[in-house]
């Protein structure tokens, strides 16, 4: 699929990249693949199976390292190629659990190690990754220095097996490669999970209106256009939250990735103002309730999430214009995932509180949304789909 529908190439520019081979259309699938290493994160470890991410309460755990998680026995004897190294370290550090990027470059350097494993097949290797070492401030190479040492100590007696590792592959080269390429991998409600190095994807380049989106089944990630792209045209993904405004998106561009971005968006500092528009008291406050509102969305305590933002609502709706963009999800290109997930959400709200036609309204939208962009078969748009016949099989008994 990737030879088909995409191709590496270099522009002054920008660089490294890839562009389209023909002509895509919005929805497709332009590539899709397993990473080459993933891990867990730490906050669900206890709650994610190590192997499908599926979540839940009762799963299996590891009779040896205590630390890994399994939803099937089948799921188990899937992961062991993975786990079975990283096991006997986890053991030993109980109950201290090392860091995502720690243990994600432990599980890269297991498979470099490892003459079976390669990654020859992809269009950029992981040694062909920009570490951006030159690039970082003191400060951040003291944090790897750190992250390095914690490497070393998880290790343990085997560090003498670094000393075989590719050329320029050294422990916190690895550390850097992974800050500046790997990918949170999230769950359908788009939160993140783990972390995982898809060694082709880094070359995807960021633009704030980007024509592609990244969806995962597990740890599977798919690529699919969100919008027609032509041949020979870049492809792009946003890596920063487009909700920010232009000077905080390359802030955080120019800090994790380091570049200046010169997008359409950023140049022109579009949408900026209505973004910021209304009093600054008003919607900073709204910018600060959001962690305590998202916390009960995790709980899924319905009643008092739909209390509280509705209060929300009432309190600043004159003092906060509708275009700001903490009142409505103007600013997501359309479609665009994080907007289906919103309405899925608002709709099960409506759902809930027997608002029938406009709960359809939402699951209709988000339905729409996400043909696009997670495909028919993905699991989220399934249950969109279930809610929606629920919807007008309730209503059709009105």
């Amino acid at each position: 699929m990737m030879a088909v529908n995409m191709e590496r190439f270099v522009s002054e520019a920008k660089g490294n990249g890839l562009r389209a081979l023909r002509e895509i259309k919005a929805g497709e699938v332009i590539h899709s693949c397993e990473p080459y290493a993933f891990c867990i994160a730490k906050d669900f470890l206890k709650t994610a199976c190590q192997s499908c991410l599926k979540r839940g309460e009762s799963l299996s755990r590891c009779s040896q390292c205590k630390t890994a998680r399994y939803c099937s026995a089948q799921c188990q004897k899937q992961a062991w190629p993975d786990h079975k190294r990283e096991c006997k370290y986890l053991k030993r550090l109980q109950p201290r659990i090392p860091t995502d990027s720690v243990r994600l470059v432990a599980r890269i350097i297991f498979k470099l190690l490892s003459q079976s494993e390669s990654d020859q097949e992809e269009l950029y290797s992981i040694v062909e990754h920009q570490s951006h070492l030159a690039d970082m401030s003191e400060e951040k190479k003291e944090g790897l220095r750190h992250l390095c040492t914690t490497l070393q100590v998880y290790l343990g007696e085997e560090n003498h097996d670094l000393s075989q590792l590719p050329p320029g592959l050294d422990p916190i080269s690895l550390l850097a490669r992974v800050t500046c390429n790997c990918f949170s991998i999230s769950d359908g409600e788009l939160q993140d999970v783990g972390v995982g190095l898809y060694p082709s994807m880094p070359l995807l380049t960021h633009d704030c209106q980007p024509n592609c989106v990244m969806i995962f089944e597990g740890k599977r990630l798919t690529l699919r256009a969100v919008r027609l792209i032509r041949p020979c045209e870049e492809l792009t993904i946003s890596y920063t939250d487009i909700l920010a405004t232009s000077k905080e998106r390359r802030s955080h561009l120019q800090e994790q990735y380091h570049f200046l971005c010169q997008c359409t968006r950023c140049s022109t500092e579009d949408k900026d103002c209505d973004m910021l528009a209304g009093e600054k008291t008003a919607w900073t406050s709204l910018r600060d309730a959001i962690p305590h509102l998202e916390q009960l969305q995790s709980e899924q305590r319905w009643e008092e999430l739909l209390k509280e933002s509705q209060a929300l609502l009432h309190r600043y709706t004159d003092v906060v214009p509708d275009r700001n963009a903490l009142t409505l999800l103007l600013y997501y290109s359309d479609p665009h995932p994080s907007r289906a997930v919103e309405l899925l959400r608002v709709g099960k709200l409506q759902h809930y509180q027997g608002r029938l036609e406009e709960a359809q309204g939402s699951f209709t939208q988000a339905y729409d949304i996400m043909k696009v962009t997670h495909g028919t078969a993905h699991a989220l748009t399934n249950e969109v789909s279930r809610k929606l016949s629920e919807c007008q099989a309730e209503l059709g008994r009105v």
